[in-house]
């Protein structure tokens, strides 16, 4: 026989079971117009997943388990799988809280389904602590229940499928959540002991965030699970966004489903709701879809619907209909007016440029260049006479010190005077506008500057979202080119912005004409991303050892030639280097501690998912052997 199934691909609001629960609710009566018999709802989509300490307040568990009780009530003639918080009243975690967990329920005809456990759902085995994730924080699994229940009971006896009874005819589903399906560095290899037992088919529920190229990586996953079990798999994602209070992850939804030979034969398009439907035969393990797959994105593609999906969603969750946002001239700047004007319409953005005295005709010139091409509103506050005025107070103003009874003054040196001005712009310019404008203020930084705290405390460095904070600067490049090309399908980034040499402009030494910003980008981007992204964290023994060999620029991914060209010699390397490691260890984790929330596209970003002390930087001792040895030094 034929069975028709289906996943509903439900944008979720984290910390809202109602909404979630109405959502649900629409989707099953969408479902049951359908005839589908089986319905697949995302993982912890009554609560939201990524919910900080909510987890431990009882009035908020309750509510969940009620919101679920009423999806449990209208599964009638149909089965329900459904993500959502359960509890074990009787039994405490290791906190002393009551014990919860992260479960999957499958209903039908208003009643609950079992599988193994000696509950009425199905548990997480595998808990993710790595990377954004926090679950033995909050949750139990099955790993952590087994050796309570006694030698006699194996994990065998507690994954097992789910029986359901569909038209006279039993069917066993081997239901897990998200993670137990990556079961590459599990001890327990759920998917296959689920297939052992007995199920006909996998339904993986998840509530899993959007990763740039993430989705290859799943779609390997699932092409080798299906393939080695020899049963259909069909995944279930929600859409949305969740945030951990410094990353704010988009969820992509992407679900699809593959045969038993390991084809994706349907899937549901990144970003938006979706009701993905296929019959599926139990007898021959062929599943077929209403419709066929998706077209593939190009990484631009990628990159910049999420971005954009992300923001629309943060904002709108905020209440901010308005941005006001400093245009410099530079790509950075460029690219985030572009953007916002694309999410709230010219009318709702505000742009400001603010020179000093260094600034030049020409990035002034292509600032109101590119607001006119926007059409957004535009303004011109200089900024000098208030530094000037700024510089003035401060150096001459009066300290006493009343343990010597001396008076001096303090020297305003050309560093101090650079991030006067950034200070000037963030916290007195922009704060001030956005909150006569409406709305909030953007932060513009970049990956790379915040990897080495290339920005000011309280200046470029403030905002409500650092919405180009998880890209490196080539593919800021390459978001600019998209939205002209793409999006707004003429040049509202003037040409010249992406040929001028980056530069703050924030002194006569660092303009656009002369010495720019001092990260080589074409480089350092990559550099810095070894230093940030690569999962067992590349530190300068990795890197002096490819550069000693001549394998560096295969290793970082950079330009070949490049290296050679900016390093005449291993001095000027290692010089280069430790600049860069001393900065990216030092002051700048502070600096990335007290930045907006950054929009996480990333497989590694600041905040809660690179998470990091402030500590003195290290050198490990093969580092300073290899160092000491290629300079002809003692150790």
């Amino acid at each position: 026989m034929d069975v028709k199934i289906a996943c509903a691909q439900i944008q979720i609001e984290p910390g809202n079971p109602e909404a979630n629960t109405r959502k649900a609710l629409q989707a099953i009566a969408k479902a049951r117009a359908a005839q589908v018999d089986i319905l697949l709802l995302p993982e912890l989509m009554v609560p939201g997943y990524l919910l900080g300490d909510l987890w431990e307040q009882s009035a908020f568990l309750q509510d969940c388990e009620a919101w679920g009780r009423e999806i449990i009530a209208a599964s009638e003639g149909l089965c329900v799988i459904f993500g959502n918080i359960a509890t074990d009243p009787a039994k405490v975690n290791e906190d002393g809280r009551v014990r919860k967990y992260n479960a999957a329920f499958v209903a039908q005809d208003g009643k609950l389904l079992r599988g193994g456990l000696p509950y009425p759902f199905i548990s997480k085995t595998s808990l993710p602590d790595y990377r954004e994730f926090d679950d033995s924080r909050y949750f139990h699994s099955i790993a952590k229940l087994l050796p309570e229940l006694g030698p006699d009971v194996t994990i065998e006896d507690l994954v097992k499928p789910v029986s359901l009874t569909l038209r006279g005819r039993e069917l066993k589903l081997g239901v897990l959540l998200c993670e137990d399906g990556w079961t590459e560095n599990y001890h327990y290899n759920v998917p296959e002991l689920l297939k052992k037992n007995g199920a006909q088919i996998l339904c993986n529920l998840s509530c899993s965030p959007y990763t740039f190229h993430k989705n290859r990586k799943r779609h390997d996953l699932f092409v080798n699970q299906s393939r080695s079990c020899a049963i259909p798999l069909v995944y279930c994602n929600n859409v949305g966004i969740q945030n951990n209070g410094k990353n704010v992850f988009t969820y992509d939804g992407c679900s699809c489903m593959y045969d038993a030979r390991g084809e994706m034969v349907t899937d549901s398009p990144a970003f938006q709701e979706d009701l993905l439907v296929s019959l599926w035969n139990p007898d021959t393990g062929s599943i077929q879809g209403e419709r066929g797959l998706q077209e593939p994105l190009s990484d631009a593609q990628e990159i910049y619907r999420s971005l954009r999906y992300g923001a629309s969603l943060f904002l709108d969750q905020l209440g901010i209909r308005k941005m006001t946002i400093g245009v410099s001239g530079g790509i950075d700047s460029a690219v985030t007016a572009a953007f916002y004007v694309d999410i709230l319409g010219p009318e709702n953005v505000l742009l400001v440029n603010m020179p000093s005295q260094y600034n030049s005709d020409l990035t002034k010139n292509l600032a109101q260049k590119m607001a006119e091409a926007l059409g957004a509103s535009y303004a011109i506050l200089p900024i000098q006479e208030v530094v000037d005025k700024t510089i003035l107070q401060f150096s001459s103003t009066d300290i006493h010190n009343y343990a010597t009874g001396n008076d001096f003054h303090l020297k305003v040196t050309p560093f101090a005077a650079e991030n006067i001005q950034a200070r000037d712009r963030g916290a007195r310019v922009l704060a001030g506008l956005a909150s006569l404008f409406g709305g909030g203020f953007s932060c513009n930084s970049n990956k790379a500057e915040m990897t080495v705290g290339y920005a000011t405390f309280y200046g470029d460095i403030a905002g409500v979202l650092a919405l180009i904070g998880d890209l490196w600067k080539h593919q800021v490049y390459g978001l600019g080119r998209y939205l002209n090309e793409e999006v707004f399908r003429r040049e509202v980034i003037p040409d010249e912005i992406f040929k001028i040499k980056p530069s703050a402009e924030l002194s006569a030494a660092q303009t656009v004409g002369t010495g720019g910003d001092p990260l080589v980008y074409p480089y350092h981007d990559y550099l810095l991303q070894a230093f940030v992204e690569s999962w067992n964290k590349t530190s300068p023994e990795e890197l002096l050892g490819w550069y000693l060999e001549g394998t560096l620029e295969d290793h970082l991914g950079c330009e070949k030639g490049l290296v050679r060209q900016l390093f005449p010699d291993v001095r000027s390397f290692i010089d280069d280097l430790e600049r860069w490691w001393k900065l990216f260890c030092g002051l700048a984790v502070a600096k990335r501690i007290q930045a907006p929330p950054i929009l996480t596209i990333s497989k590694r970003a600041y905040g809660y998912d690179h998470r990091e002390a402030q500590l003195k930087p290290f050198y490990s001792r093969k580092y300073r052997e290899m160092k000491a040895l290629a300079l002809g030094e003692q150790a």
